[in-house]
């Protein structure tokens, strides 16, 4: 298959899907085979991408010309082919979990969820592979639309309110801001291609650079810089599967990525570093490591404390872009992918507790571990995979945004990586610890007496099995991703390559 066939196709296939998903949705078992069908068929189309990307090629396609010489076009470069295979990777384990949870939950409009994930998966293609920023532009705003429905899914009063600040805060930042940076670029450098080196390297300087990074951004409202990150805690009111669309396999990773696409091939690292600007950035992204994890600290409900997490995890990326060299830029796209992976299994292991407790607040977890140790053990694999402690993926993105700050000579950013994963174990080893070594709370106090058998152990009650296959193999992938770094090193190592 030739690489411009494999990049319409991948666009291509999600909204096939979405069609027969709609088509047979009388049929759950069909409507469901449809979806495993589509998110694998998918991930099949974006492997074929892999060895010619990988070889030194960019695949390229074009549809149609927007206007003159601004054509709707892509091409796949080292960062979009990680993203494109985190997406569509994880698309089909997350469908696999939906299965168990929308089911097990009796959740209502389950064949529009499915139309809206495959759409909201085509949208992301669509970004991982887009040629220039008009076209990232407009996937970027299509994800934003498909997700509303996702997130507004209970359609209760909270899920209302949730929508509106999600759809409000993304809009408003995306068409205010973000589009309005594309439109000053295309007049300062002439085009929107993303180009090695940055198209703006020669045609900005001074005041202009500066005002346009923050223009980009806080314009790219996906990627939770604070202040305006609420939309994330907002649309936890959707259900878990959509919490992890919205945290590991799209709508957070598309900003993230966009935010060092930007950084890479619109502004160049050697701007960025000359000028100064990066640093300014770096402090902001520092600010929202720090703060996101302290209020993190304050949250007794499971998927708010992910969701500051969350937030906290994604300035990451964002201060590998601002530092501006190859370590920190490496660092920062493999932290798309350690994070995607380490955060879908904690929201995965936050649903199948609901699905099999009906709990959600971290207090009334006590003794949890005892009864479901497949989920509390994964949590802890995960837990442990977004702290960054080895033998787990998430050491080895920090690692390297450690070099990267150590080249810039920050060592105000040491510090913060360093206090910020002592913050991360603060809130997330205290929820597997309470599930593992404090008893789970008695209602009715049992008398023994002297002699009398020991009371039995407790009867192991995990959430059904399309719930918990998901996140041990999720889990699994925290490992994986230790083990099997080089290949992902080597496929990014072209971005930073002269």
């Amino acid at each position: 298959m030739s690489g411009d066939n494999a990049i319409l196709l991948a666009i291509l296939i999600p909204l096939v899907g979405a069609v027969l998903i709609a088509l047979t949705g009388r049929q759950p078992n069909l409507r469901e085979a449809m979806t495993l069908g589509t998110a694998g068929l998918l991930f099949i189309v974006v492997l074929t991408l892999v060895p010619e990307v990988s070889g030194g090629g960019r695949p390229q396609a074009t549809l149609i010309e927007m206007l003159p010489g601004l054509p709707l076009a892509f091409e796949v470069e080292p960062l979009g082919m990680l993203f494109g295979l985190v997406a569509s990777g994880l698309w089909i384990v997350n469908s696999v979990y939906s299965i168990g949870y929308m089911r097990a939950n009796n959740e209502q409009n389950q064949t529009r969820f499915y139309v809206c994930f495959a759409i909201a998966i085509s949208s992301t293609m669509g970004i991982a592979f887009a040629g220039n920023m008009m076209t990232l532009f407009v996937f970027y705003e299509v994800l934003t639309l498909s997700t509303y429905p996702l997130v507004t899914h209970k359609g209760n009063e909270d899920a209302q309110r949730g929508g509106r600040t999600y759809l409000g805060i993304l809009l408003s930042t995306s068409i205010g801001l973000q589009l309005l940076a594309i439109l000053w670029t295309w007049q300062v450098a002439g085009t929107l291609d993303f180009t090695a080196g940055g198209i703006l390297s020669g045609k900005a300087s001074g005041p202009v650079v500066g005002i346009l990074l923050l223009l980009y951004m806080y314009g790219i409202g996906k990627a939770a810089l604070m202040p305006l990150h609420r939309w994330l805690p907002a649309a936890m009111v959707a259900p878990t599967p959509v919490s992890a669309l919205l945290h590991a396999v799209a709508v957070v990773k598309a900003g993230v990525f966009t935010v060092m696409k930007v950084a890479v091939y619109i502004f160049g690292l050697d701007l960025l570093r000359d000028t100064g600007h990066g640093q300014w950035l770096a402090y902001i992204a520092a600010a929202t490591i720090l703060i996101a994890s302290l209020v993190a600290m304050t949250k007794n409900n499971l998927k708010a404390r992910l969701a500051y997490s969350t937030i906290s995890q994604l300035g990451y990326v964002v201060l590998g872009a601002a530092l501006a060299n190859d370590w920190s830029v490496i660092g920062g796209s493999m932290q798309i992918a350690m994070h995607a992976m380490g955060k879908i299994t904690l929201f995965f292991c936050a649903g199948a507790i609901y699905t099999a407790t009906h709990k959600t607040e971290i207090s009334e977890m006590t003794g949890l571990g005892r009864v479901m140790p497949f989920t509390f053990g994964a949590f802890l694999i995960g837990a442990l995979s977004v702290i960054g402690l080895p033998p787990l993926g998430g050491s080895w993105s920090k690692w390297y945004l450690m070099l990267g700050a150590a080249e810039a000579s920050q060592v105000v950013m040491i510090a913060v990586l360093m206090v910020s994963s002592l913050l991360n174990v603060a809130y997330l080893i205290p929820i597997v610890a309470r599930g593992f070594f404090l008893p789970a709370p008695q209602s009715t106090p049992q008398p023994v007496s002297v002699g009398a058998a020991a009371a039995p152990r407790p009867r192991i009650q995990e959430a059904p099995l399309f719930c918990v296959a998901p996140l041990c193999m999720t889990a699994l992938g925290c490992v994986l991703l230790f083990f099997f770094a080089t290949p992902l090193y080597r496929l990014l190592e072209p971005i930073v390559a002269p």
